[in-house]
């Protein structure tokens, strides 16, 4: 095995129900619900997944919103504006916590 994550364990995860069928079951009609046609398009939803599969660094999720992003028409450009979205975001909220850093060291300091 060259790396944890392995392509081809993309394709098992339906699999998931092996151990519990109803919760996958569950998880599986809501999961579907949420990428249906609503106030969002699914084109919208799939650059939302996007971002998010790269904000929680889940590579299964990158391959698969990738895939899905590009056969609902998205540009690279499109897909690479989401990621640098999420990226701002993320650092945005490092950043940010910056702030309770400074709280604690001026409230130690005086």
């Amino acid at each position: 095995m060259d790396n944890y994550y392995q392509s081809k364990d993309l394709k098992k995860f339906g699999e998931v129900e092996e151990f519990n069928k109803d919760l996958a079951k569950k998880f599986f009609d809501y999961y579907g619900a949420v990428f249906a046609e609503g106030a969002l398009t699914e084109r919208e939803k799939s650059l939302i997944a996007l971002a998010v599969a790269h904000a929680v660094q889940c590579p299964y999720c990158i391959d698969a919103y990738s895939h899905d992003a590009l056969e609902k028409g998205c540009s690279e450009e499109q897909m690479m504006e989401a990621v640098h979205v999420a990226s701002a975001i993320r650092g945005g909220a490092s950043l940010v916590h910056g702030v309770q850093m400074m709280n604690h060291v001026k409230k130690v300091s005086m």
